[in-house]
Protein backbone atom coordinates (compact mmCIF):
# COMPACT_ATOMS: atom_id res chain seq x y z
CA UNK A 1 0.00 0.00 0.00
CA UNK A 2 1.97 3.01 -1.25
CA UNK A 3 -0.83 5.44 -2.12
CA UNK A 4 -1.03 8.56 0.04
CA UNK A 5 -4.69 7.76 0.67
CA UNK A 6 -3.97 4.30 2.02
CA UNK A 7 -3.93 3.61 5.78
CA UNK A 8 -0.57 3.53 7.51
CA UNK A 9 1.14 0.13 7.35
CA UNK A 10 3.88 -0.89 9.80
CA UNK A 11 5.52 -4.17 8.71
CA UNK A 12 2.21 -5.64 7.60
CA UNK A 13 0.19 -4.23 10.52
CA UNK A 14 -2.41 -1.48 9.99
CA UNK A 15 -2.97 0.40 13.27
CA UNK A 16 -6.36 1.60 12.03
CA UNK A 17 -7.60 -2.02 12.05
CA UNK A 18 -6.76 -2.68 15.72
CA UNK A 19 -9.44 -4.27 17.88
CA UNK A 20 -9.45 -2.15 21.05
CA UNK A 21 -11.37 -3.00 24.21
CA UNK A 22 -12.74 -0.84 26.97
CA UNK A 23 -10.57 0.19 29.87
CA UNK A 24 -13.07 -1.69 31.98
CA UNK A 25 -14.13 -3.25 34.12
CA UNK A 26 -13.98 -6.13 33.28
CA UNK A 27 -10.49 -5.27 31.94
CA UNK A 28 -10.28 -8.50 29.99
CA UNK A 29 -8.48 -9.32 26.77
CA UNK A 30 -9.74 -8.48 23.30
CA UNK A 31 -8.38 -11.12 20.97
CA UNK A 32 -9.27 -12.03 17.42
CA UNK A 33 -11.14 -15.32 17.54
CA UNK A 34 -11.98 -15.88 13.88
CA UNK A 35 -11.29 -14.36 10.47
CA UNK A 36 -13.48 -15.12 7.47
CA UNK A 37 -13.63 -13.79 3.90
CA UNK A 38 -17.29 -13.63 2.87
CA UNK A 39 -18.68 -12.12 -0.33
CA UNK A 40 -16.17 -9.31 -0.73
CA UNK A 41 -15.64 -8.55 2.95
CA UNK A 42 -13.28 -9.80 5.64
CA UNK A 43 -15.18 -10.52 8.84
CA UNK A 44 -13.32 -10.18 12.14
CA UNK A 45 -14.93 -11.78 15.19
CA UNK A 46 -13.11 -10.64 18.31
CA UNK A 47 -13.58 -11.96 21.84
CA UNK A 48 -12.96 -11.40 25.52
CA UNK A 49 -12.49 -14.05 28.19
CA UNK A 50 -16.06 -13.92 29.49
CA UNK A 51 -19.44 -15.19 28.64
CA UNK A 52 -21.85 -12.73 27.05
CA UNK A 53 -23.01 -9.69 28.95
CA UNK A 54 -19.63 -8.66 30.32
CA UNK A 55 -18.96 -5.81 27.90
CA UNK A 56 -15.41 -4.98 26.98
CA UNK A 57 -15.83 -3.70 23.44
CA UNK A 58 -16.52 -7.04 21.74
CA UNK A 59 -18.40 -6.96 18.44
CA UNK A 60 -18.23 -8.30 14.91
CA UNK A 61 -16.18 -6.12 12.53
CA UNK A 62 -16.26 -5.99 8.72
CA UNK A 63 -13.29 -4.90 6.57
CA UNK A 64 -13.66 -3.75 2.97
CA UNK A 65 -11.13 -4.00 0.13
CA UNK A 66 -9.95 -0.42 0.79
CA UNK A 67 -9.08 -1.57 4.35
CA UNK A 68 -11.79 0.51 5.97
CA UNK A 69 -13.40 -1.21 8.95
CA UNK A 70 -16.89 -0.94 10.43
CA UNK A 71 -18.52 -2.33 13.53
CA UNK A 72 -21.39 -4.51 12.35
CA UNK A 73 -24.29 -2.69 14.02
CA UNK A 74 -26.52 -5.75 14.48
CA UNK A 75 -23.87 -7.35 16.69
CA UNK A 76 -23.04 -4.40 18.92
CA UNK A 77 -23.55 -5.49 22.51
CA UNK A 78 -23.38 -9.21 21.67
CA UNK A 79 -20.16 -10.08 23.43
CA UNK A 80 -18.34 -13.11 24.75
CA UNK A 81 -15.71 -15.65 23.75
CA UNK A 82 -16.51 -16.44 20.11
CA UNK A 83 -13.90 -18.26 18.01
CA UNK A 84 -15.73 -20.42 15.43
CA UNK A 85 -16.10 -20.05 11.68
CA UNK A 86 -17.84 -22.28 9.15
CA UNK A 87 -19.37 -21.93 5.68
CA UNK A 88 -22.43 -24.09 5.07
CA UNK A 89 -22.56 -24.30 1.31
CA UNK A 90 -25.95 -26.08 0.91
CA UNK A 91 -27.71 -23.04 2.43
CA UNK A 92 -25.06 -20.44 1.51
CA UNK A 93 -24.73 -19.35 5.14
CA UNK A 94 -21.70 -18.33 7.20
CA UNK A 95 -21.68 -19.25 10.89
CA UNK A 96 -19.40 -16.90 12.83
CA UNK A 97 -19.65 -16.80 16.60
CA UNK A 98 -23.36 -16.94 17.50
CA UNK A 99 -24.23 -15.24 14.20
CA UNK A 100 -25.51 -16.61 10.90
CA UNK A 101 -24.71 -14.41 7.89
CA UNK A 102 -26.33 -14.78 4.49
CA UNK A 103 -24.95 -13.84 1.08
CA UNK A 104 -26.40 -10.32 1.35
CA UNK A 105 -24.63 -9.81 4.69
CA UNK A 106 -27.88 -10.03 6.65
CA UNK A 107 -27.14 -11.24 10.16
CA UNK A 108 -29.22 -13.45 12.44
CA UNK A 109 -27.97 -13.88 16.01
CA UNK A 110 -28.93 -17.23 17.59
CA UNK A 111 -30.29 -16.48 21.04
CA UNK A 112 -29.36 -19.87 22.48
CA UNK A 113 -25.71 -19.43 21.45
CA UNK A 114 -25.10 -15.77 22.29
CA UNK A 115 -24.63 -16.37 26.07
CA UNK A 116 -22.12 -19.18 25.49
CA UNK A 117 -18.42 -19.29 24.65
CA UNK A 118 -18.91 -20.65 21.12
CA UNK A 119 -15.73 -22.32 19.85
CA UNK A 120 -16.51 -24.67 16.96
CA UNK A 121 -18.91 -25.46 14.11
CA UNK A 122 -18.97 -28.61 11.98
CA UNK A 123 -21.02 -30.49 9.39
CA UNK A 124 -23.93 -32.55 10.66
CA UNK A 125 -23.58 -36.33 10.40
CA UNK A 126 -27.14 -37.13 9.34
CA UNK A 127 -28.60 -33.78 8.18
CA UNK A 128 -25.69 -32.13 6.36
CA UNK A 129 -27.88 -30.17 3.91
CA UNK A 130 -29.70 -28.20 6.59
CA UNK A 131 -27.94 -28.55 9.95
CA UNK A 132 -24.56 -27.98 11.60
CA UNK A 133 -23.10 -28.85 14.99
CA UNK A 134 -22.05 -25.98 17.25
CA UNK A 135 -19.70 -26.51 20.21
CA UNK A 136 -19.25 -24.23 23.22
CA UNK A 137 -16.26 -24.15 25.57
CA UNK A 138 -18.02 -25.59 28.61
CA UNK A 139 -18.97 -28.71 26.66
CA UNK A 140 -22.40 -27.74 25.34
CA UNK A 141 -22.98 -29.32 21.92
CA UNK A 142 -25.90 -28.11 19.78
CA UNK A 143 -27.40 -28.78 16.39
CA UNK A 144 -28.45 -25.67 14.47
CA UNK A 145 -30.98 -25.75 11.63
CA UNK A 146 -29.82 -23.12 9.13
CA UNK A 147 -33.19 -23.08 7.37
CA UNK A 148 -35.29 -22.29 10.46
CA UNK A 149 -32.57 -21.10 12.91
CA UNK A 150 -33.87 -23.59 15.49
CA UNK A 151 -31.07 -24.47 17.92
CA UNK A 152 -31.23 -27.56 20.13
CA UNK A 153 -28.70 -28.82 22.67
CA UNK A 154 -27.77 -32.46 22.04
CA UNK A 155 -25.14 -33.21 24.66
CA UNK A 156 -23.35 -31.95 27.72
CA UNK A 157 -19.93 -33.37 26.89
CA UNK A 158 -18.88 -33.20 30.52
CA UNK A 159 -21.35 -36.01 31.14
CA UNK A 160 -20.42 -37.93 28.01
CA UNK A 161 -16.63 -37.70 28.37
CA UNK A 162 -16.09 -37.33 32.11
CA UNK A 163 -14.74 -33.78 32.08
CA UNK A 164 -15.22 -30.95 34.59
CA UNK A 165 -18.08 -28.54 34.20
CA UNK A 166 -18.80 -24.83 34.13
CA UNK A 167 -15.71 -22.58 33.77
CA UNK A 168 -13.41 -25.52 34.66
CA UNK A 169 -12.84 -26.98 31.21
CA UNK A 170 -11.93 -25.62 27.77
CA UNK A 171 -13.48 -27.40 24.84
CA UNK A 172 -11.68 -26.01 21.79
CA UNK A 173 -12.73 -27.35 18.40
CA UNK A 174 -14.91 -29.75 16.43
CA UNK A 175 -14.74 -31.26 12.96
CA UNK A 176 -16.76 -33.81 10.97
CA UNK A 177 -15.55 -36.18 8.30
CA UNK A 178 -15.60 -39.90 7.41
CA UNK A 179 -18.72 -40.56 9.48
CA UNK A 180 -17.39 -39.14 12.74
CA UNK A 181 -17.72 -35.91 14.68
CA UNK A 182 -14.39 -35.20 16.40
CA UNK A 183 -14.09 -32.80 19.35
CA UNK A 184 -11.28 -31.79 21.68
CA UNK A 185 -10.57 -30.04 24.98
CA UNK A 186 -7.25 -28.75 26.30
CA UNK A 187 -7.30 -29.05 30.09
CA UNK A 188 -3.69 -28.94 31.35
CA UNK A 189 -2.08 -27.54 34.48
CA UNK A 190 -0.02 -28.82 37.42
CA UNK A 191 -1.92 -32.09 38.12
CA UNK A 192 -1.82 -33.01 34.42
CA UNK A 193 1.90 -32.27 34.18
CA UNK A 194 2.53 -34.30 37.34
CA UNK A 195 0.59 -37.27 35.99
CA UNK A 196 -2.06 -37.06 38.72
CA UNK A 197 -4.86 -36.60 36.19
CA UNK A 198 -5.46 -36.67 32.44
CA UNK A 199 -8.32 -34.24 31.91
CA UNK A 200 -7.85 -33.23 28.25
CA UNK A 201 -9.80 -35.05 25.57
CA UNK A 202 -9.73 -35.98 21.90
CA UNK A 203 -12.97 -37.85 21.24
CA UNK A 204 -15.23 -38.90 18.38
CA UNK A 205 -18.94 -39.56 17.91
CA UNK A 206 -20.28 -41.90 15.22
CA UNK A 207 -23.93 -40.91 15.59
CA UNK A 208 -24.54 -43.58 18.22
CA UNK A 209 -21.94 -43.28 20.95
CA UNK A 210 -18.86 -41.36 22.06
CA UNK A 211 -15.34 -42.79 22.13
CA UNK A 212 -12.30 -41.16 23.76
CA UNK A 213 -9.30 -41.31 21.41
CA UNK A 214 -6.78 -39.64 23.78
CA UNK A 215 -6.80 -38.39 27.36
CA UNK A 216 -4.45 -35.51 26.67
CA UNK A 217 -4.94 -31.80 25.96
CA UNK A 218 -5.83 -31.08 22.32
CA UNK A 219 -6.35 -27.68 20.75
CA UNK A 220 -7.29 -27.93 17.06
CA UNK A 221 -8.85 -30.33 14.55
CA UNK A 222 -8.86 -29.82 10.81
CA UNK A 223 -8.40 -31.18 7.33
CA UNK A 224 -9.86 -31.05 3.83
CA UNK A 225 -12.89 -33.27 4.54
CA UNK A 226 -13.00 -36.13 1.97
CA UNK A 227 -10.12 -34.67 -0.04
CA UNK A 228 -6.91 -36.41 1.02
CA UNK A 229 -8.44 -38.97 3.36
CA UNK A 230 -7.16 -37.43 6.61
CA UNK A 231 -8.16 -35.66 9.82
CA UNK A 232 -5.48 -33.81 11.80
CA UNK A 233 -5.66 -33.03 15.53
CA UNK A 234 -2.97 -31.25 17.54
CA UNK A 235 -2.24 -31.54 21.24
CA UNK A 236 0.60 -32.08 23.66
CA UNK A 237 1.82 -33.61 26.91
CA UNK A 238 4.90 -32.97 29.02
CA UNK A 239 7.08 -34.99 26.64
CA UNK A 240 6.35 -33.16 23.36
CA UNK A 241 3.79 -31.65 21.03
CA UNK A 242 1.48 -34.23 19.45
CA UNK A 243 -0.23 -34.62 16.08
CA UNK A 244 -2.92 -37.29 15.84
CA UNK A 245 -3.90 -38.26 12.28
CA UNK A 246 -6.96 -40.25 11.23
CA UNK A 247 -6.56 -41.94 7.85
CA UNK A 248 -9.55 -43.08 5.82
CA UNK A 249 -7.78 -45.97 4.12
CA UNK A 250 -7.30 -47.93 7.34
CA UNK A 251 -9.90 -46.16 9.55
CA UNK A 252 -7.51 -45.52 12.42
CA UNK A 253 -5.70 -42.81 14.34
CA UNK A 254 -1.88 -42.63 14.41
CA UNK A 255 0.01 -40.55 16.96
CA UNK A 256 3.03 -38.54 15.78
CA UNK A 257 5.19 -36.38 18.02
CA UNK A 258 6.61 -32.94 17.20
CA UNK A 259 9.02 -30.57 18.95
CA UNK A 260 7.83 -27.83 21.26
CA UNK A 261 9.14 -24.50 20.02
CA UNK A 262 8.39 -22.91 23.40
CA UNK A 263 7.20 -23.89 26.86
CA UNK A 264 5.04 -20.74 26.83
CA UNK A 265 2.24 -22.89 25.38
CA UNK A 266 2.23 -25.49 28.18
CA UNK A 267 -1.07 -24.45 29.77
CA UNK A 268 -4.69 -24.54 28.63
CA UNK A 269 -4.96 -20.74 28.83
CA UNK A 270 -1.91 -20.29 26.65
CA UNK A 271 -3.03 -22.43 23.73
CA UNK A 272 -5.68 -20.00 22.42
CA UNK A 273 -6.32 -20.71 19.51
CA UNK A 274 -3.82 -22.57 17.32
CA UNK A 275 -5.39 -23.61 14.03
CA UNK A 276 -5.12 -25.95 11.06
CA UNK A 277 -6.25 -24.02 7.97
CA UNK A 278 -5.99 -24.19 4.20
CA UNK A 279 -4.30 -20.90 3.23
CA UNK A 280 -3.03 -21.87 -0.20
CA UNK A 281 -5.03 -24.11 -2.53
CA UNK A 282 -4.93 -27.74 -1.32
CA UNK A 283 -2.19 -26.94 1.21
CA UNK A 284 -2.62 -26.79 4.96
CA UNK A 285 -0.86 -24.43 7.35
CA UNK A 286 -0.66 -25.74 10.92
CA UNK A 287 0.15 -23.54 13.92
CA UNK A 288 1.15 -25.71 16.85
CA UNK A 289 2.99 -25.01 20.10
CA UNK A 290 4.86 -21.96 18.78
CA UNK A 291 5.74 -23.33 15.34
CA UNK A 292 4.21 -23.08 11.87
CA UNK A 293 4.19 -26.23 9.71
CA UNK A 294 3.21 -26.96 6.14
CA UNK A 295 1.05 -30.09 5.96
CA UNK A 296 -0.28 -32.04 3.01
CA UNK A 297 -3.87 -33.26 3.34
CA UNK A 298 -2.93 -36.51 1.59
CA UNK A 299 -2.00 -39.80 3.23
CA UNK A 300 -0.47 -42.72 1.38
CA UNK A 301 -0.44 -46.19 2.84
CA UNK A 302 -2.09 -44.86 5.97
CA UNK A 303 0.84 -42.50 6.69
CA UNK A 304 1.25 -38.74 6.39
CA UNK A 305 4.32 -37.62 4.46
CA UNK A 306 4.30 -33.87 4.10
CA UNK A 307 5.03 -32.37 7.53
CA UNK A 308 7.69 -29.66 7.48
CA UNK A 309 8.46 -26.92 10.01
CA UNK A 310 8.38 -23.37 8.64
CA UNK A 311 9.19 -21.01 11.51
CA UNK A 312 8.78 -20.28 15.20
CA UNK A 313 6.82 -17.49 16.86
CA UNK A 314 5.49 -16.32 20.24
CA UNK A 315 2.07 -15.11 19.08
CA UNK A 316 -1.30 -16.10 20.49
CA UNK A 317 -2.79 -16.78 17.06
CA UNK A 318 -6.58 -16.70 17.16
CA UNK A 319 -7.06 -17.43 13.48
CA UNK A 320 -5.57 -16.97 10.01
CA UNK A 321 -6.91 -17.03 6.47
CA UNK A 322 -6.25 -16.07 2.86
CA UNK A 323 -7.93 -12.86 1.68
CA UNK A 324 -7.43 -11.11 -1.66
CA UNK A 325 -4.09 -12.82 -2.22
CA UNK A 326 -2.81 -12.02 1.27
CA UNK A 327 -2.23 -14.17 4.33
CA UNK A 328 -3.99 -12.57 7.29
CA UNK A 329 -2.99 -13.54 10.85
CA UNK A 330 -5.18 -12.47 13.76
CA UNK A 331 -3.61 -12.23 17.20
CA UNK A 332 -4.39 -11.72 20.87
CA UNK A 333 -1.77 -9.11 21.69
CA UNK A 334 -2.24 -7.39 25.03
CA UNK A 335 -4.49 -7.88 28.05
CA UNK A 336 -4.76 -6.35 31.53
CA UNK A 337 -5.86 -9.85 32.60
CA UNK A 338 -8.36 -8.53 35.15
CA UNK A 339 -5.67 -6.47 36.82
CA UNK A 340 -3.08 -9.23 37.02
CA UNK A 341 -1.00 -7.41 34.40
CA UNK A 342 -0.57 -3.84 35.74
CA UNK A 343 1.69 -2.93 32.81
CA UNK A 344 -1.08 -3.12 30.21
CA UNK A 345 -4.09 -0.85 30.60
CA UNK A 346 -5.79 -1.33 27.24
CA UNK A 347 -6.98 -4.67 25.83
CA UNK A 348 -6.10 -4.65 22.15
CA UNK A 349 -5.12 -6.88 19.26
CA UNK A 350 -4.51 -6.59 15.55
CA UNK A 351 -3.89 -8.45 12.33
CA UNK A 352 -0.82 -8.98 10.20
CA UNK A 353 -1.13 -8.86 6.42
CA UNK A 354 1.49 -10.49 4.20
CA UNK A 355 2.15 -13.50 2.02
CA UNK A 356 2.43 -17.13 3.06
CA UNK A 357 6.07 -17.19 1.95
CA UNK A 358 6.82 -14.41 4.46
CA UNK A 359 6.47 -16.96 7.25
CA UNK A 360 9.87 -18.42 6.33
CA UNK A 361 11.44 -15.12 7.47
CA UNK A 362 10.10 -15.53 11.00
CA UNK A 363 12.01 -17.40 13.73
CA UNK A 364 14.13 -20.31 12.55
CA UNK A 365 12.71 -23.79 13.28
CA UNK A 366 14.06 -25.12 16.58
CA UNK A 367 12.64 -26.98 19.53
CA UNK A 368 12.79 -29.89 21.91
CA UNK A 369 10.77 -32.89 22.99
CA UNK A 370 10.60 -36.60 22.45
CA UNK A 371 8.56 -39.76 22.80
CA UNK A 372 9.34 -40.45 26.49
CA UNK A 373 9.37 -38.36 29.67
CA UNK A 374 9.94 -40.61 32.71
CA UNK A 375 7.61 -43.14 31.09
CA UNK A 376 7.17 -46.85 31.65
CA UNK A 377 8.86 -48.41 28.62
CA UNK A 378 8.22 -51.96 27.36
CA UNK A 379 11.12 -53.96 25.94
CA UNK A 380 11.04 -54.17 22.14
CA UNK A 381 8.10 -51.77 21.80
CA UNK A 382 8.99 -48.79 19.57
CA UNK A 383 8.16 -45.29 20.69
CA UNK A 384 5.88 -42.96 18.78
CA UNK A 385 7.52 -41.50 15.66
CA UNK A 386 9.10 -38.09 16.34
CA UNK A 387 9.60 -35.43 13.65
CA UNK A 388 13.19 -35.04 12.47
CA UNK A 389 13.11 -33.18 9.16
CA UNK A 390 13.60 -29.42 8.78
CA UNK A 391 16.04 -28.74 11.63
CA UNK A 392 19.79 -28.12 11.70
CA UNK A 393 21.74 -29.51 14.67
CA UNK A 394 20.26 -32.51 16.48
CA UNK A 395 21.03 -34.52 19.58
CA UNK A 396 19.20 -37.13 21.63
CA UNK A 397 19.34 -37.57 25.41
CA UNK A 398 18.25 -40.92 26.87
CA UNK A 399 17.95 -41.28 30.64
CA UNK A 400 17.41 -44.62 32.37
CA UNK A 401 15.54 -44.51 35.69
CA UNK A 402 15.44 -48.29 36.06
CA UNK A 403 17.65 -50.62 38.11
CA UNK A 404 19.27 -52.47 35.19
CA UNK A 405 21.23 -51.33 32.11
CA UNK A 406 19.32 -50.59 28.94
CA UNK A 407 20.29 -50.38 25.30
CA UNK A 408 18.33 -47.71 23.45
CA UNK A 409 18.21 -48.26 19.70
CA UNK A 410 17.58 -45.20 17.55
CA UNK A 411 15.67 -45.89 14.34
CA UNK A 412 14.87 -43.48 11.52
CA UNK A 413 12.35 -43.40 8.69
CA UNK A 414 14.04 -41.76 5.69
CA UNK A 415 11.10 -42.22 3.32
CA UNK A 416 8.20 -41.20 5.57
CA UNK A 417 6.26 -44.41 4.95
CA UNK A 418 6.48 -45.82 8.47
CA UNK A 419 9.31 -48.32 7.96
CA UNK A 420 12.29 -47.66 10.20
CA UNK A 421 15.95 -48.72 10.16
CA UNK A 422 18.53 -48.64 12.95
CA UNK A 423 21.00 -45.76 12.90
CA UNK A 424 22.53 -45.69 16.42
CA UNK A 425 22.52 -47.40 19.81
CA UNK A 426 23.06 -45.96 23.28
CA UNK A 427 24.09 -48.05 26.30
CA UNK A 428 22.59 -46.46 29.41
CA UNK A 429 23.33 -47.68 32.91
CA UNK A 430 20.87 -47.50 35.81
CA UNK A 431 20.28 -43.89 36.76
CA UNK A 432 22.53 -42.65 33.95
CA UNK A 433 22.14 -40.31 30.98
CA UNK A 434 23.55 -41.03 27.53
CA UNK A 435 23.68 -38.55 24.66
CA UNK A 436 23.92 -39.12 20.93
CA UNK A 437 24.86 -36.18 18.70
CA UNK A 438 23.78 -36.70 15.11
CA UNK A 439 26.28 -35.71 12.43
CA UNK A 440 25.87 -32.28 10.91
CA UNK A 441 23.46 -32.53 7.99
CA UNK A 442 21.97 -35.83 9.13
CA UNK A 443 18.19 -35.94 8.86
CA UNK A 444 15.17 -38.14 8.20
CA UNK A 445 11.41 -37.71 8.23
CA UNK A 446 10.84 -39.45 11.55
CA UNK A 447 12.85 -41.00 14.38
CA UNK A 448 11.91 -43.40 17.17
CA UNK A 449 13.56 -45.17 20.10
CA UNK A 450 13.35 -48.81 21.24
CA UNK A 451 14.56 -50.20 24.60
CA UNK A 452 15.80 -53.75 25.06
CA UNK A 453 14.43 -54.00 28.64
CA UNK A 454 11.37 -52.99 30.60
CA UNK A 455 12.28 -49.81 32.41
CA UNK A 456 11.37 -46.21 33.17
CA UNK A 457 13.08 -43.84 30.78
CA UNK A 458 13.16 -40.47 29.07
CA UNK A 459 14.10 -39.87 25.43
CA UNK A 460 14.32 -36.18 24.47
CA UNK A 461 15.56 -34.68 21.22
CA UNK A 462 16.98 -31.17 21.13
CA UNK A 463 17.02 -29.37 17.77
CA UNK A 464 18.94 -26.09 17.41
Amino acid sequence: MTSTTSPMNVSGVFPSLAQVGDFGPPRSELGIGSLMPWNGKLYVQNYNSHKAGSGGGVSLRRISEDLSMEVVPETFGVDGTYTNRFVHFPTSKLVLGPHVIDTEHKITTIAELAPLRVCGTARHLTKPDTHVYVLAMEGELFELDLTTMACTQLFDLNDELGTDGEMKVHYKDCYTSFGRLVICSNEYHEPDWAGEQAAGRLAEYDGQSWRIVERRPFTAIGGRHEFGGTIFATGWDRASAIMQVFTEVDQRWTRYRLPKASHCFDHKWQTEWPRIREVEHERLLMDHHGMFYEVSPWAYGGRVWGVRPISTHLWVMGDFCSWRGMLVLGADNASPSHGLNPYTAEPHSNMWFGKTDDLWSFGKPAGWGGPWWEDEVVAGEPSDPYLMTGFDQKCLHVQNFGDQPMTATVEVDVHGHGRFARTATLRVGPGELATHVFPSGFSAHWARVVSDVDTTASAQFVYT
